[in-house]
């Protein structure tokens, strides 16, 4: 269902298409009646019909696709222009009359097309000034052609036999002709210097075709015919043939998206306060209000400071750079999003302003949705890297059990039950015991080692403070730690992450960094705990290129947190957290 269809002004609008559609036909199935297509013109007076119901099919398209724009209109005017060309070559005396006065009025309204193409508004004071005696030449000067030459075939409507006057009008109208036709070219080829190269793939096969069929509408007969012997009905089906295809060349560049609509806003107005599921989302309304089948609607996330799109995905720096036009909407003075389009292509690009401020109020609501659409994905992304860094720490875990401690315990059971069948005397025996007591030692420790590293004693027993201390104590490089927190400051479960921060920060400081010395800071700022460990070490830390970094992340960012990772080459690392509290 397109936007606005089921609105009044819509229908009404429909239905107006479809009353000149109507008018349309039934004018051309008249002009066919009329013509005397028996004659030995008969194949070129059956093009003034084929002319006509292509203006009428290629202006409607325009006008349906864009309403508030002018093209359509123009199409269908120019068309009109050709039906009364047509009509002057029946038998009817209005009509007759009607088509000799407005003989040259096609290549009045074609210029009027060219100059007014993309929005239906010819801009400038030369382009008005042209079109202007494009209109006075194809009707005034065209007046000494028949008021002073007498024609049997339309009586009446000489008012003097002067031919010198007649033939000193044509040349006049030749010259004033000449000259609409340079201006014509001087003001195209400027607006193509001008456009960019999108706009070029619209306006060079457009220009270039109205160009030509100027130039044949202009000087075929002068030109063409002495040159190739043409009979005068060569020319004339020449003239109509390339007439024939201007509306066709405007169709396509309606297709191709060169007529920017300038509204629909009342309409889209309307659409906006309809009710029902059936709806378009706002990008589609707006692509289709603005003319634009490319054009994008982007959401504003305030704590990223950047765009998500309908689907919720973020837009990177690239692709916003990439964006052709990006113009923001803002409500109540906030941001809430930007419409990504074609400016270059908007003949009123303030129509995209306005646009935007009509939906508003429904883009902040859809913008919304896309933020949840967005937490959603990073939430369920969230989850599963802890599921994954839970199963792979719970695989090291079990690892460690199996390869450490099992092996420990199985060969100490072995030497109890060679202590309990052995005949030795006491001293040897005593002497078995106390190895197996020292084997049980070890095996203890690192059961205690490996307990430590699932959950420190210190920490759960004696807090952050304590658990850092001892960390730093532990460091085989000198460390120096500065505390800025007090015990219980923070829940528990952000003080187990801001441990696991520094103890993993530690770790890569001294195995990849070759670190020389480290320093620890812990402090709290309003409600966020800041954890900094910064080396002198090699540098060339980056987040994603180890296990240990990565789990750091996303442990932090689980807690809604942010790890900012400083590390070029040589000049050593920092590694700065920012916690939420949980208090």
């Amino acid at each position: 269902m397109s936007m606005g269809a089921s609105a009044p002004i819509r229908r009404s609008f429909n239905r107006a298409l479809l009353a000149i559609l109507c008018l349309g036909l039934v004018l051309v199935l008249t002009l066919t009646a009329l013509l005397p297509l028996e004659g030995p013109f008969g194949l070129v007076l059956a093009l003034f019909p084929i002319n006509v119901l292509i203006y009428l099919g290629a202006g409607l398209l325009a006008w349906y696709h864009r309403p508030s724009n002018r093209m359509g209109a123009l199409i269908l005017l120019t068309g009109v222009w050709v039906f009364l060309g047509g009509a002057g070559n029946t038998d009817v005396p209005a009509l007759v009359w009607l088509g000799t006065i407005a003989g040259s009025m096609p290549l009045a309204g074609f210029v009027h097309l060219l100059l007014a193409f993309p929005a239906g508004r010819v801009r400038g004071r030369i382009s008005r000034m042209t079109v202007m005696v494009a209109y006075g030449t194809s009707l005034l000067l065209e007046a000494p052609s028949y008021l002073f030459v007498a024609n049997p075939g339309v009586p009446g409507l000489a008012i003097a036999d002067a031919p010198e006057l007649a033939r000193w009008g044509g040349i006049v109208q030749e010259a004033v002709g000449f000259v609409v036709l340079a201006s014509t070219l001087v003001l195209l080829t400027h607006r193509l210097r001008r456009s960019s190269t999108t706009e070029r793939r619209v306006l060079v096969p457009l220009y270039g075709y109205g160009i030509a069929a100027v130039v044949v509408m202009l000087f075929a007969a002068r030109i063409l015919r002495p040159v190739f012997a043409w009979a005068p009905q060569d020319v004339a089906a020449l003239q109509l043939l390339m007439f024939c295809g201007v509306p066709i060349v405007f169709a396509l560049g309606v297709l191709r998206g060169g007529v920017a609509r300038t509204g629909e806003l009342e309409e889209l107005g309307v659409w906006l306060g309809e009710a029902g599921r059936t709806k378009p989302e706002i990008g589609a309304a707006l692509a289709r209000t603005l003319g634009d089948p490319t054009l994008e609607v982007w959401f504003w996330v305030p704590g990223r400071n950047g765009y998500v799109d309908t689907e919720g995905v973020e837009v990177t720096a690239a692709r916003e750079q990439a964006s052709r036009g990006l113009e923001p909407v803002e409500l109540d003075g906030r941001r809430i999003g930007a419409i990504s389009c074609d400016i270059a292509l908007m003949a009123e690009p303030e129509l995209v302003r306005t646009a935007g401020r009509v939906v508003a109020i429904a883009l902040d609501r859809e913008r919304l949705i896309a933020e949840l659409l967005a937490s959603g994905r990073a939430l369920q992304s969230s989850r599963e890297r802890l599921v994954e860094v839970a199963d792979r720490e719970r695989r090291r875990i079990a690892q460690d059990l199996h390869d450490g401690l099992q092996v420990q315990l199985v060969l100490l059971a072995l030497e109890a039950q060679q202590i309990a069948n052995a005949g030795d005397d006491g001293d040897a025996v005593q002497e078995r015991a106390t190895e197996l007591r020292k084997g049980i030692d070890t095996a203890a420790a690192g059961l205690r080692e490996v307990v430590h590293s699932v959950m420190p004693a210190a920490l759960t027993q004696r807090g952050l403070s304590a658990a850092a201390e001892d960390l730093v104590d532990r460091m085989p490089v000198p460390t120096t730690l500065t505390l800025s927190i007090s015990d219980n400051e923070c829940s528990p479960v952000v003080e187990s992450t801001a441990y696991f921060v520094v103890a993993e920060a530690l770790a890569n400081a001294v195995k990849h960094s070759r670190a020389g010395a480290i320093a620890v800071q812990l402090s709290r700022a309003g409600n966020v705990l800041h954890v900094e460990v910064r080396d002198n070490g090699d540098g060339g830390a980056r987040e994603g290129r180890g296990s240990g970094l990565t789990g750091m992340v996303e442990r932090v960012e689980a807690l809604g947190g942010r790890v900012h990772i400083e590390s070029a080459t040589g000049a050593g690392t920092t590694i700065r957290a920012e916690i939420p509290c949980g208090l």
